[in-house]
């Protein structure tokens, strides 16, 4: 069975560090797109960061451009978050994603992802 776990959510005050991982297991991830999303109260859950099967190529919403940085150690199955000079607008879960047809023009979307974390829940305060 494949599962995703997401770990390393807590709360944190703004201007903390916090880095997120993403255990994989059931089969090996190596040739997936993975990424992030997240999801506050009432709002639709959004990008964040995705990342290339190979790792060579990242990609980011403009919020957290120049503060996250996403990476993969794929001999672990594992993807992480570092996640720097938090904002309280970065409150909210964060969810950890797989799929092996993404690319460019969909990694964005969440309903392209065939794999999801149940959630690590990250509460910034000001």
């Amino acid at each position: 069975q494949v599962h995703l776990v997401e770990s390393g959510g807590g709360l944190m005050q703004a201007g903390d560090s916090l880095r997120l991982s993403c255990a994989a297991s059931g089969r090996t991830f190596s040739s997936d797109v993975m990424a992030w999303f997240r999801q506050a109260p009432g709002k639709e859950r959004e990008f964040v960061a995705a990342i290339s099967s190979s790792g060579r190529s990242t990609y980011y919403a403009d919020s957290v451009k120049g503060r996250f940085t996403i990476s993969r150690d794929n001999a672990k199955n594992t993807m992480y978050l570092q996640m720097n000079s938090l904002k309280p607008e970065d409150t909210a879960v964060y969810y950890c994603a797989a799929d092996g047809d993404a690319n460019i023009a969909t990694m964005k979307i969440p309903w392209e992802y065939d794999y999801w974390g149940q959630g690590t829940q990250v509460t910034v305060s000001s």
